[in-house]
Parts: C-alpha cells; structure tokens; sequence
C-alpha cells in the first residue's frame, strides 16, 4: 500500500459515520470501523465476499424507500432513508449517502457509501448536543427499567443490572477528542450488543457508561456473563486515524434483592459501586456487587 493510499484508508477509518467502497464488481473494498459497529458484519465477513441479504437494501436506488422520498442532492449522490438488519436481526434504520464514482476519463469504477443511523441524525436535526442525545437515551432506558421492577414487583422474574464503563474513554478524550471518544463508544456498544442474551437490553447512561437489564437466574450466571462481555469489548478491534487503541470495560453486576421502594436505586447504587471496583482494581474485570449494602458516592 502507498503513503497515499494509507493516507486515504486512515481518514476514512477514522469516521464517526460507516463508509465503505464498492468496486464495479459490486463487492466491498473498504468497511470501517464504524461500519462494522453500526451493522455487527466484520471486514472479515464483508470485504470481497458477497454483500449479506440484510445489507443489500444499502445498494437499492429507489425513488423512495419505506415510503420516505430520496432527498436528491448534487451531482450523481443520493440519500435515503432505509431499513437494513443487523448481523443478529434487529431492523437498522440509517440514512446512506450513495455516490457513483468515476475515473478521469468518466468511466464508473464504484459506488461510495456513508450511512448512520437515523435516530442519530434525528436527535442532531432537532439541535441536540451529543449531551443532550446520551441524557435523552438515559431517560428512555430509566423508564425501561421502572417497568422492569414494577413488573418484578408484582411477581415477575427476578432481574439484574450490569453497569458498564470504558477503561480508556477519559485519556481518550484527553488525547483524541469528543469525537474519537463517542465513535469509541458506538464500537463498544455494538460488541457488547452480540454477546446480549435474548430479551436483553443494553442502554446509554453516560458519555461512556451502559446498562444491560439481564434475566440471568443465579448470582453465578450473572458473573459468567458480565466476563462474556468482558471479553467481547477487549477484542473489539477500534481504530482513531489509523492508530489501533486498545479497548477494556470495567462491569458491576447486581442482582434485585426485594421490591420495596428503594430496591431499584439500592440496586444501581451497588452495580456502580461493584463497577468502580472493577476500574480501581485495573479495570477489564467484572466485579459482583455486594449484597444488601451500597456505598457512599465517589
């Protein structure tokens, strides 16, 4: 590989939003990180391979997708919104950005594609700071978890929390900036998501921090999977202007004890605790929270 042609996969590795290359072949050349985050398919699984059904709708040309007009824009670019399918089946809503591309003697050679999830572009059009989007999501998942205890409350399963924060995310931020440190936290948010359980949900409530709501039925299987995803952040392969940083997670796991009025929050108060144990210990660990106790606020 050229200087030159470094030069160019390290800015587009280094974008916050998917972009990959198609030759006239139609098969990918080029698939970042963010890509890879967004939609759970590898480079490995995507590059020169054929494109997977669930992806293909990125490819369409429609007037309109989903009953959504193509937003036509300048030149041979259009943009779309679609409904494309993560590796493990979730519906993807993204807006792409397609565009032809052509040598100098105007012959079309590929296609460009960048694309973000539509939720994203939404809550950025309504002029909402990245702040003011983790806040919203933090909200949303707060809700998410007083119908999970109001329904442990009247007899349902018992449930559990694992707290989850990013070793790197402050000396990241230090060195690379917001933007390095928010594209670091969608990779780890989409690894975290394929090693999820089903019925299980994973949500923002921080700039670097992420709850997962688990049904796992003993304090043993509560552990066991809160190392799983362990494991899964250390291997998620991140990337910042082509410079690899390493990536780990500290995780609390607690588990519902009682369905009194301050269960829920003795419950978050324990899981953070048994996370900053995890980070003050050297983080990628997991630590069990202790039972019936909390501690005092850091």
């Amino acid at each position: 590989m050229t200087d030159r042609e470094a030069l160019f996969e390290a800015a587009l590795e280094s974008l916050p939003e998917a972009a990959a290359l198609l030759d006239a072949d139609g098969q990918f050349v080029f698939w970042n990180c963010a890509a890879e985050a967004i939609t759970g398919y590898s480079k490995m699984e995507i590059i020169s391979r054929p494109v997977p059904a669930s992806l293909a709708v990125l490819l369409a040309e429609p007037a309109s997708v989903n009953g959504v007009p193509v937003a036509g824009v300048a030149g041979s670019t259009r943009k779309a919104l679609f409904v494309a399918r993560h590796k493990l089946g979730h519906e993807l809503q993204t807006i792409a950005h397609c565009t032809s591309l052509r040598d100098a003697g105007g012959e079309w050679i590929g296609t460009a594609i960048r694309f973000h999830l539509a939720q994203r572009l939404v809550a950025f059009s309504n002029g909402a700071s990245e702040t003011e989007e983790v806040e919203a999501n933090r909200v949303d998942f707060e809700e998410r978890l007083h119908l999970e205890f109001d329904d442990f409350a009247r007899g349902g399963p018992p449930f559990g929390i694992l707290w989850i924060s990013v070793d790197q995310a402050k000396e990241l931020r230090k060195t690379h900036g917001a933007a390095a440190c928010h594209a670091m936290r969608e990779k780890v948010r989409h690894a975290l998501a394929q090693g999820l359980r089903p019925g299980e949900q994973i949500g923002s409530w921080g700039d670097v921090e992420f709850l997962v709501i688990t049904h796992e039925r003993t304090l043993d299987t509560l552990t066991s999977h809160a190392q799983t995803l362990v494991g899964l952040a250390r291997v998620a392969d991140f990337r910042w202007w082509g410079d690899r940083v390493s990536v780990t997670v500290s995780v609390g796991a607690g588990q519902v004890e009682c369905a009194d009025g301050n269960a829920l929050d003795e419950l978050l108060e324990r899981t953070r605790c048994a996370m900053e144990a995890s980070n003050l210990a050297g983080g990628n660990r997991a630590t069990l929270a202790a039972r019936g106790s909390v501690c005092s606020q850091s």
